[in-house]
């Protein structure tokens, strides 16, 4: 996925770098030429053997120690780097760049390339909320850098509030996302949905489905990443919430219904990945059921949402899934034309390392003129291939 892309990670002395070794680590699995830039303070939490072993790379802390190349090492790693990811990013750091300051080689580095620069904060709550950091990270945007936000909860000064580093594998696929895409759905509103609604059939069972929510929320991590404001609409699932996203959990097929039009009207592109159930319980048991020798149950459609949003005469670029286990091609044209949507994103559930659960995806998009078919690939360039159809409607 990342064989061709080098991308050189800054670690800055924070407590939280020893999430970095992670970072390092998935990366560098994933096929990325990882190269690692200390701070002197970051050493005194994590030993560049670690990061040496983890990267296959030397590991540079002071500026001034011997080359190991005839090449000026800043400069070089500035022009190969495909992506600076800054993790964790101190206060410090934010400062310093963002007032062009450049007196080590990881602060030198970066001004000296022209990749993309990700930041990815983590620091004292009231420290991220002092208004001379956050005055420092506007100007840093406006300059062009990308920031993942910090999550909220307890932190290692023993307080609770936003400032804690997200988990690394949320950190790494929301790299991947900015390092894929382009920052062209500034000043859109995205509505995805995501996961497998819950169909209550007494206060312990329900009807469900083995959606994992992946598809929806790599399509909410590239939207993102691709400057949009995003609304995750999400079934329950096993997921780190996306940074920077607005998420709204519901369980049931009407409570992701009333969601969804709740939102409608302000979104410029709904995505609707969510597999919603096509029926419920026509009544829902106020007890356990009892076991018995045979269980009949009674349900009802539930709203067809995509199909609703289709013939609602909206605005917005609809997109819908269609999860289909034969026929493929033939019953998403179908769905294309009845739900009356942009395109149709067709994957075949039957086959193997792909689909439910699996980080992978096949794709067939289907629109009125065109078939393109998408080989096995990650689900987030899935995502970012769907959302260049997108951008193409847009334009």
């Amino acid at each position: 996925m990342l064989k061709d892309k080098t991308i050189v990670i800054g670690v800055t002395g924070g407590i939280a770098a020893y999430k970095s070794v992670e970072v390092v680590s998935r990366l560098k699995k994933l096929g990325a030429n990882v190269h690692v830039i200390m701070t002197e303070a970051a050493t005194k939490f994590v030993q560049p053997l670690t990061f040496r072993s983890l990267s296959h790379n030397p590991v540079i802390v002071d500026m001034f120690a011997e080359l190991q190349s005839w090449d000026v090492e800043h400069i070089s790693l500035a022009e190969k780097a495909d992506m600076f990811l800054v993790v964790p990013a101190t206060a410090n750091l934010i400062g310093k760049v963002a007032n062009g300051i450049a007196d080590d080689m990881l602060t030198t580095t970066i001004m000296a390339t022209t990749a993309k620069v990700i930041f990815s904060p983590a620091m004292n709550v009231n420290m991220y909320q002092n208004s001379i950091v956050q005055k420092n990270i506007v100007r840093l945007k406006e300059e062009g850098y990308r920031f993942i936000e910090p999550d909220k909860g307890y932190l290692a000064c023993g307080t609770e509030g936003k400032g804690r580093l997200p988990a690394p594998e949320e950190i790494v696929t929301s790299a991947i996302a900015y390092l894929l895409s382009s920052f062209d759905l500034v000043g859109k509103k995205v509505l995805v949905t995501a996961g497998g609604t819950q169909e209550d059939l007494d206060p312990v069972r329900y009807l469900g489905n083995r959606s994992s929510g992946k598809m929806g929320y790599a399509l909410a991590k590239v939207a993102k990443a691709r400057g949009a404001e995003v609304t995750l609409i999400s079934a329950p699932t096993k997921l780190n919430k996306p940074s920077g996203v607005n998420i709204i959990n519901v369980r049931t097929a009407a409570e992701m219904c009333q969601q969804v039009f709740k939102y409608q009207a302000e979104q410029d592109i709904i995505i609707m990945a969510a597999a919603v159930a096509d029926y419920t319980p026509q009544s829902i048991a106020k007890n356990k059921i009892k076991k018995s020798n045979n269980l009949t149950l009674e349900l009802k459609r539930t709203t067809d949402i995509l199909a609703e949003l289709g013939n609602s005469n909206g605005e917005q670029i609809l997109v819908g899934f269609a999860a289909e286990s034969d026929n493929l091609i033939e019953n998403a044209q179908q769905k294309l034309k009845r739900k009356v949507v942009d395109f149709i994103v067709a994957n075949n559930i039957r086959a193997e390392d792909t689909g439910f659960a699996s980080d992978f995806n096949q794709v067939v998009i289907i629109s009125k003129d065109d078939q393109i078919e998408v080989a096995k690939a990650t689900k987030l360039e899935i995502a970012d291939r769907i959302f260049s159809e997108v951008v193409k409607i847009l334009d």
